[in-house]
């Protein structure tokens, strides 16, 4: 599913400071380099409330800890915040490391990122202090060789969350136990930041993860906006490109410190559609396309499975909702466009399918799980296990999408349609939900994917309402809609 579209304000100033774009050591005009250096940013701003982030980067000796501390010059105060431990006292704001991230290499890097308030102005801080050393200033001597950094592609410390692979028509964890994918989807990062919000919908720090595992949901499956990854000229480089990866990167690893799976999703792609149910006119990734797209969706896969192949607890979901069934004139031209992409029939760019998608995956030697949707909006798997794609590391599943809207919508259709699948490779619904404000309908749903030993993710964990789409939550704490009470529950009852 879509989220709702929401209408663009003006650009928000982004600030930087000292090193603010750079993410290598800074030298001072004595040619020696910093002790450290930080990336001061203001990815967001709006009345009285702001989003910003700190890049350190640490040129001296490693460290097993780090404390930054910083003042502000105006009014601000932190409200909350995500890959560290903020307070602050009086103007003086102090982010402490988590559990997850406090060794920091020499050349190594860590981004944290935090809310706040603001009146009257927004004057970024000026000086910084790593572990009490002043940093984006001489050091005044110059600090021993540098060694080559730790990859930084990949989170180092996946925490508890466990790789999961398939073995016949099940999942399994590194032990060989059976698992199955129960969550939530996490919107935001598809839209915020090509509608130039900034990157999430909501928080995404340690709180608010806590609540979603308070549910008893182990996945959490994140849409992802494939313009922002790649950082195109159309984005917002605040929201684009490395800050947008860098982000992703973070919740990636607080979800895992939670035990959490995170699953990754190309969402919102490039390349113009305007035949029959087309989301938008644009040419650019502002809503769902009927398939990905040749030029960069290629592109997009490699860097994403290039970022996380040596994170096997991280699952590769390949695209959201492919809808080829509603451009061509057949369905067996519609499976052959969603398998192999190329020029498809009312279409016009060139598509790139989903065996091109797992190849550009498997090209970079990642072996984690992948999941490939249905036609017709994923609700579709009827010849799923005919056009299925060639995946030389056998770790595949199907992904599917049910709401009481779609045409798949009835247990007699689940039995014909979707229990041969499930029979011989793992099945995951990836989004279920309603738009009655109630949990009926789901509630038949997790009955019978149950009985299958299917997995499942509801949508949404956004705090939006009936109207705009299934909302599981009012508050970021957890509290439930009535609709999401139904999921909760549920899983609340399978632990």
């Amino acid at each position: 599913m879509s989220p709702p579209r929401l209408p663009l304000f003006a650009a928000a100033s982004t600030l930087f400071v000292a090193a603010a774009a750079a993410l290598l050591p800074m030298l001072s005009a004595s040619g020696a380099t910093p002790a450290c250096s930080v990336a001061y940013t203001v990815t967001n701003q709006w009345d009285n409330g702001f989003q910003g982030s700190v890049t350190i980067t640490n040129n001296a000796a490693s460290m097993s800890s780090w404390k930054l501390s910083f003042d502000f010059p105006g009014t601000q105060k932190v409200t909350q915040g995500w890959n560290a431990k903020w307070s602050q006292s009086g103007t003086t704001v102090t982010a402490v490391n988590e559990s997850y991230n406090g060794s920091l290499a020499t050349g190594g890097s860590v981004t944290a990122g935090f809310l706040g308030s603001w009146s009257g102005s927004n004057p970024a801080p000026a000086t910084f202090t790593l572990n009490g050393v002043t940093c984006n200033v001489d050091s005044g001597t110059d600090p021993p060789p540098t060694p080559t950094p730790t990859p930084t592609g990949t989170p180092t410390d996946p925490g508890p969350a466990s790789a999961i692979h398939v073995s016949g028509n099940k999942l399994v964890d590194a032990a060989g136990a059976e698992r199955h994918l129960y969550g939530v989807n996490r919107s935001g990062a598809e839209f915020m930041c090509v509608q130039g919000y900034g990157v999430f919908d909501g928080p995404v720090d340690d709180a608010s993860i806590a609540a979603i595992a308070d549910w008893k949901a182990n996945t959490v499956r994140i849409p992802l906006n494939e313009e922002c990854w790649l950082g195109t000229s159309n984005i917002d480089p605040a929201y684009g490109g490395t800050n947008y990866i860098n982000a992703i990167k973070g919740f990636v690893t607080r979800l895992e410190a939670h035990g959490i799976t995170p699953l990754l999703e190309m969402h919102w792609s490039y390349g113009q559609y305007t035949g029959n149910s087309s989301g938008c006119a644009d040419l650019h990734a502002s809503c769902q396309k009927p398939m990905p797209d040749a030029q960069y969706a290629p592109a997009f896969w490699t860097s994403v499975a290039s970022t996380f192949k040596d994170d096997p607890a991280v699952a590769f979901d390949l695209f959201n909702e492919p809808y080829p069934d509603r451009a061509t004139s057949t369905l067996d031209q519609a499976w052959a466009c969603w398998r192999d992409g190329g020029t498809c029939p009312g279409i016009g760019y060139e598509v790139a399918g989903m065996q091109d998608l797992l190849d550009a995956v498997r090209g970079t030697g990642a072996q984690n799980l992948v999941l490939v949707p249905g036609i017709a909006y994923s609700n579709d798997l009827r010849q799923w296990l005919d056009h299925k794609p060639t995946d030389p590391a056998g770790n595949l599943a199907a992904a599917w999408h049910s709401y009481n809207f779609n045409t798949c919508s009835s247990a007699s259709c689940w039995d014909s349609q979707l229990a041969p699948v499930a029979a011989q490779v793992p099945l995951v619904a990836g989004e279920i939900g309603e738009n009655t404000c109630a949990h009926g309908y789901t509630d038949q749903v997790m009955a019978w994917l149950d009985a299958h030993d299917a997995s499942y993710l509801g949508w949404t964990w956004n705090t939006w309402d009936c109207s705009s789409g299934p909302s599981l939550i009012s508050n970021y704490d957890g509290t439930p809609t009535a609709y999401g009470t139904g999921l909760r529950d549920h899983l609340r009852a399978l632990s």
